[in-house]
């Protein structure tokens, strides 16, 4: 709590009251009450995610989170899909995204992925078939913009990351 995790214009949101939100809930799966709150602000962590069990094992109060998060929100940036593939120069654009891989103790991070390769900022050819890994924390200080793309279809919404280094590997 209260360590910096993202860069400074990170802002992170639960808002599980949100109108018409898929992933509104006024109660948790405890049945506490859920507030809207912020998890990240200025790149800081500022809450947890707890439920009863885990609020009570770490001697903290319960975040009203028992079955996950409400409605997260990401603040959008200003830089839409094309600006950030400009900006990225030279690397991959991610379209999807297969398998579970992320080690939640050490933050390793590694999933099989489809999408374009970018070359002086343009998209070149297709690839798919390749591993893209990292580890979250220098992933997430590694994170250059957010873009302003969300197209809403869930209960989170963020715009696309643009992330400094990752390793891929594929043929």
């Amino acid at each position: 709590m209260e360590r910096k995790i993202f860069p400074d214009f990170v802002h992170i949101r639960e808002e599980p009251l949100l109108p018409r939100g898929l992933g509104s809930a006024p109660f948790d799966s405890d049945g506490v009450a859920t507030t809207p709150k912020d998890l990240v602000a200025d790149g800081i962590l500022r809450s947890y995610l707890l439920d009863a069990y885990s609020a009570c094992r770490l001697g903290m109060e319960t975040t009203g989170n028992a079955g996950g998060v409400h409605n997260l929100r990401i603040e959008l940036g200003t830089l839409g899909k094309e600006e950030l593939i400009r900006e990225m120069g030279t690397g991959l654009l991610a379209t999807e995204l297969m398998g579970y891989g992320i080690n939640p103790v050490t933050g390793d991070y590694s999933q099989g992925a489809a999408g374009f390769w970018v070359e002086d900022g343009e998209i070149r050819f297709p690839v798919e078939e390749i591993t893209i890994a990292g580890n979250l924390k220098q992933m997430f200080q590694g994170l250059l913009a957010v873009g302003n793309d969300c197209d809403f279809p869930g209960s989170t919404h963020t715009g696309s990351w643009l992330i400094d280094q990752m390793m891929i590997a594929g043929e």
